[in-house]
């Protein structure tokens, strides 16, 4: 039962107000066909949009079998109008981008009915109205009589109690107004049927009731409830609440339209406007597109570098050393050479100490050991058990010795050779560039290595190179077998097998030709003459070499121990390496080593591990330092590390600058410490060494009256033939010089004149001396020596091994196994390498901070390092392309709002029917959504198919085919899901605007 209870509708007209329902009072039989007559303005489709909860009232009460309507909401109101009200519009109101079926079936989509049973309740309700043929027809392709048939089937499709028809012959001819009026008369014999119209005859001849309004009041009912009726109504009413008494009320389900429905919705009305959708989703994959492109290009660099790091680990191991420099005081002091050291007026040129600090840095670099032996014995442990990540990160471990390997042959010119690559570029630089490089490697520590590095770095290779062995124990590791080809023969197996390494050409260097003796020195010398009278090459010999012929031939292995023999006549050791019989001797009893093949590297090989032109396995390292265990130079070194076995001189064992009294005490040791004929000598080169007085006497006297000019001819006629000078540059020469500098030259001339002369003087008078006379002198006058005389014949007559201790042992191949001098350990990859670190990591906190391993990841922080410019340059790169997306956005969500203004009427449609706000605009977010997701979708298309002519650009300017951009499909995902988020944040404000929408003013708008 409907009843309307003082039921008033005023609306805000600018300053005043208008009273559109002045106070309706009316009741509704169930099912009845009430006509409601009046004129245009009187009130009639305000009381139908009311009674239909399209609009509110203002004063009065609306009841609903029963139940008063006064605190519904809005999702009360919704689900009223879904199972209760059928509406039938004048103007049809179908959605236009749905078929007739889809325009049926919303209302049950709404009502949570499943697809099946929906499907069959909208064909049914079709057939109803005749139009069961017309299923696929969209409304614009149906008459009007038809499009009114569709919506009374969308009126009657969810079975409502009550269908209100707002004038729906007004838009129809006669016939078919006829039609549409039996359709309702038809329905109306279950249900209550309310329509307004202003066609009496209509009325009269179709309605159970007319009811006629004027200016907002009802002025005749033709048929009113009478009050039998409506105490029945209440009796009844009454009985069916008693009978539901005491039982649980089923809850009414409230219409929700799924998010499917929403979706399709907006796919459609996309559909119908592709031009403008194809339009706006691709403006709004610009910004996608460059964002995609800037990480296509970032990953494949970024990928690329990776990839380098990976290939580069074979060949760049994380290396761990006996000893560490310190260097970052070094640096530090290089950094800050013009860094202010005072505060002083900028009125003159100041004296800054940079040398100073240069100096005191490089002379207080710190030097830490490392306990290899305990990490060894750690790292040997960890790999060996299966259950630690060690295991399955560590590809394999090298051990490196302070052992410099000897390995000779006979050259095609049949002479002996030390196959030492080093020694043959320094004697090459010595005999065509006039560089003596062996005086700039003793210079400083820095310089030691410096050949190594000239000829690592000039040649692009070393000779000798030890292969890197598996963990299991065999020869070479995969890591090696992986990377190279056997063009020839086998993989060395055992201590005395070697194998040769050639280039992807099949190439050795010259120098390495030469080296390993298959080239002859004639040849050597054409090249190198060649090169530096910048001839051209020609006759250089043979270029070609079979197999067999490179694995003929010969080299040996000497013991570095082997090479010293005791001498008796003066109880020192000689190297035999210094006469050709002796070295003849060495060679013929070499361990010969045996060319077993040769390996090329394999053309898609990355990196190429192996350095060097001859490689042997570790098994040679341990034999050549198991067999120098116990030679006899070696432990005759170690009775004596004082003293140098190969000299017999003392080692210098002083740091630094000595003071005249400390030199006074090592004087008087180095004395006691000579045997007697030593001490009758040292007696005699005492003696030939004038005091300071005597030599100042002399100058005076022998050349205190001498000119400038005297002085001059006499240094010419002294001077010109020792030093290999011109007589005319000597005197252009000393010409130049002022008389302080001329005088100190000459003194020091002189000087050196003096002291010649007098200790000639001395060696004659004492020559007849008996050597016991000479030791009783030394012992008489060494007491009454002065601490400054003493100082003085320490610097004339004391000498010193050039060696040192542990210098001579390592020449000697003194080398403990347990003690490396460095590791070298390799992973195959760097999420290994990371395990590899972390677990030196643990071992430095379980340990000591003496046992602690310090190192320093180069490769890791050179590469780490390129990856961090590049990657701060994609941030900025995407936040500028990042403002496209924002304005794209922007756009998007205009778009959106014009949509929804002109999707007002499907707004007003869809609230009709029992859509709620929040359906409405889930509806608008559907499609921002579908646009978000086109556009992401279309920006990782065009980008994918960018990446093409993008690699080739890159590969022309680069040259480097592995270098290529690509966008990784989770990369790709991200972006769309942005988009989407994007557009959807966007779609926001139109959304809640089309949710706001007044339903009866949306079904107004065209």
């Amino acid at each position: 039962m409907l009843e309307l209870k003082g039921i008033k509708k005023d609306y805000p007209a600018g300053s005043g107000v208008v009273h559109a329902l002045k106070g309706i009072d009316l009741r509704f039989r169930k099912a009845e066909f009430v006509s409601i007559l009046g004129q245009s303005g009187c009130g009639k489709t305000t009381m139908l949009n009311i009674i239909g909860g399209l609009d509110g009232y203002t004063e009065g009460d609306l009841v609903i079998n029963g139940i008063s309507t006064k605190e519904y909401k809005d999702r009360d109101w919704d689900a009223y109008r879904n199972h209760s009200i059928g509406f039938v519009f004048q103007s049809y109101n179908l959605i236009p981008h749905q078929s007739v079926l889809q325009n049926v079936e919303i209302a049950l989509s709404l009502s949570g009915v499943s697809k099946a049973e929906r499907r069959a309740r909208a064909k049914q309700a079709l057939e109803d109205v005749g139009l069961g043929d017309q299923l696929k027809k969209k409304p614009s392709e149906m008459s009007g009589g038809q499009m009114q048939r569709v919506a009374i089937a969308r009126a009657l499709v969810n079975n409502p109690d009550i269908i209100l028809a707002d004038e729906p012959t007004g838009a129809l001819d006669t016939e078919t107004s006829v039609q549409v009026m039996d359709i309702l008369k038809k329905i109306s014999k279950d249900r209550l049927i309310i329509m307004v119209t202003h066609n009496p005859e209509l009325a009269e001849k179709y309605s159970s009731r007319i009811i006629r309004m004027l200016d907002g009041l009802i002025t005749d009912d033709s048929a009113p409830l009478t009050d039998e009726e409506i105490a029945a109504e209440e009796k009844t009413f009454a009985e069916e609440k008693e009978a539901n008494k005491g039982k649980k009320k089923k809850k009414e389900k409230k219409p929700s339209m799924k998010f499917w429905t929403s979706f399709m919705l907006s796919l459609k009305n996309l559909f119908t406007k592709k031009g403008r959708t194809i339009l706006t989703s691709f403006a709004g994959s610009i910004g996608i597109i460059g964002i995609a492109l800037i990480l296509a290009i970032s990953t494949g660099m970024t990928k690329y570098i990776n990839d380098v790091q990976e290939s580069t680990l074979s060949a760049y191991p994380l290396t761990l050393e006996a000893k560490t420099v310190e260097m970052s005081a070094i640096i530090e002091s290089f950094m800050n050479v013009a860094k202010d050291n005072e505060e002083h007026e900028k009125d003159a040129v100041y004296k800054q100490t940079a040398l100073y600090d240069m100096i005191d840095a490089m002379n207080n670099v710190e030097e830490s050991e490392n306990d290899l032996k305990t990490f060894n014995d750690y790292l040997r442990t960890q790999v060996a058990d299966e259950n630690t990540e060690l295991h399955k990160a560590v590809n394999g471990i090298q051990y490196t010795y302070d052992l410099n390997m000897l390995i000779y042959t006979e050259n095609v010119d049949g002479e002996i050779m030390d196959t030492n690559l080093e020694q043959v570029l320094i004697d090459l630089f010595i005999k065509y560039l006039d560089v003596d490089m062996s005086a700039m490697s003793s210079t400083s520590a820095l310089g030691q290595s410096s050949m190594g590095q000239m000829s690592a770095m000039s040649m692009g290779t070393t000779l000798w190179q030890e292969l890197l062995p598996g963990l299991d124990g065999a020869p070479v590791n995969d890591l090696i077998l992986d990377q190279y080809d056997v063009i020839y023969g086998s993989w060395p197996n055992s201590y005395n097998e070697v194998v040769l390494v050639v280039n992807q050409n099949n190439e050795l260097d010259d120098i390495v030709l030469y080296t390993l003796g298959l080239l002859p020195a004639e040849d050597l010398d054409n090249l190198a003459q060649a090169a530096v009278n910048g001839g051209e090459l020609s006759g250089t010999g043979a270029n070609r070499w079979t197999y067999e012929e490179i694995c003929a031939r010969d080299y040996r292995t000497i013991l570095n121990a082997d090479c010293y023999s005791y001498d008796e006549a003066t109880g020192l050791y000689t190297d035999l390496r210094e006469t050709e019989a002796g070295l003849r001797y060495l060679y013929d009893n070499g361990l010969t080593l045996k060319v077993t093949g040769i390996v090329r590297p394999k053309e898609d090989a990355d990196t190429r591990m192996l350095t060097g032109s001859i490689c042997y396995t570790s098994e040679l390292t341990e034999y050549v330092i198991d067999k120098s265990q116990g030679a006899e130079v070696i432990e005759a070194q170690l009775a004596n590390p004082d003293r140098d076995v190969i000299s017999g001189l003392p080692f210098d064992t002083t740091t630094g600058t000595l003071t005249d009294k400390e030199k006074e005490e090592a004087f008087r040791e180095f004395i006691d410490n000579m045997n007697d004929a030593d001490k009758a000598a040292a007696f005699v080169s005492i003696n030939c060494i004038p005091d300071k007085a005597f030599v100042e006497e002399q100058l005076k006297a022998n050349f205190g009256a001498m000119t400038r000019v005297d002085k001059e001819a006499m240094l010419l006629e002294g001077i010109g033939s020792q030093v290999g000078v011109s007589e005319d540059d000597i005197v252009e020469y000393l010409a130049n010089m002022s008389d302080e500098e001329f005088d100190e030259i000459f003194n020091q001339l002189a000087t050196e004149q003096i002291k010649a002369q007098y200790a000639q003087q001395v060696i004659a008078q004492m020559a007849t001396m008996q050597p016991e006379e000479l030791l009783m002198g030394l012992q008489a006058a060494l007491p009454n020596y002065t601490t400054e005389q003493c100082a003085v014949y320490y610097d004339e007559l004391v000498e010193f091994s050039d060696s040192s201790y542990e210098a001579n042992l390592l020449a000697m191949g003194y080398v403990e196994l347990e003690h490396p001098a460095s590791i070298n350990i390799y992973a195959s990859s760097f999420e290994n390498k990371d395990i590899i670190t972390a677990a030196i990591e643990n071992y430095n906190n379980d340990v000591e901070e003496l046992q602690q391993i310090k190192y320093t990841d180069y490769l890791g922080i050179m590469m780490s390092s390129i990856t961090t410019i590049i990657n701060a340059i994609t941030y900025v790169l995407i936040a500028f392309v990042a403002i496209s997306l924002v304005v794209s956005s922007i756009m998007i969500g205009v778009i959106t709002l014009i949509s929804v203004q002109e999707r007002t009427k499907e707004i007003g449609i869809l609230r009709a029917i029992g859509a709620s706000k929040k359906n409405v605009s889930r509806m608008f977010n559907a499609e921002t959504m579908i646009v978000g997701f086109a556009s992401g979708l279309l920006g990782v298309v065009v980008t994918y198919l960018l990446c093409i002519p993008v690699n080739m650009i890159i590969h022309h300017l680069t040259g480097i085919e592995q270098l290529n951009a690509f966008l990784p499909v989770p990369a790709a995902i991200i972006l769309v899901i942005i988009s989407v988020c994007l557009t959807l944040i966007s779609g926001i404000i139109p959304s809640r605007s089309a949710a706001k929408k007044d339903p009866v003013v949306a079904l107004r708008t065209e």
